[in-house]
């Protein structure tokens, strides 16, 4: 925006169209700065194999302290 009288900075409407411009630019800023799909996809399936491994490994750490002498 353009600078503003001081009268104008006070207008409860000049205040709420300054708090708007300024969640808009941090809008922007966020879409700006998210992944690509493609990078989410490829997170996503690296998420579902390492989640995949770890509930193999907890199974084979369950079954040998299932196994160990009491």
């Amino acid at each position: 925006m353009a600078a503003m009288t001081t009268e104008a900075q006070d207008s409860p409407l000049d205040a709420a169209l300054d708090r708007i411009e300024q969640a808009v630019a941090r809008l922007e800023a966020a879409v700006a700065a998210a992944p690509a799909p493609a990078e989410v996809a490829e997170l996503r399936s690296r998420h579902r194999k390492l989640k995949e491994r770890v509930t193999q490994e907890i199974q084979q750490l369950d079954l040998l302290l299932a196994n160990l002498p009491q």
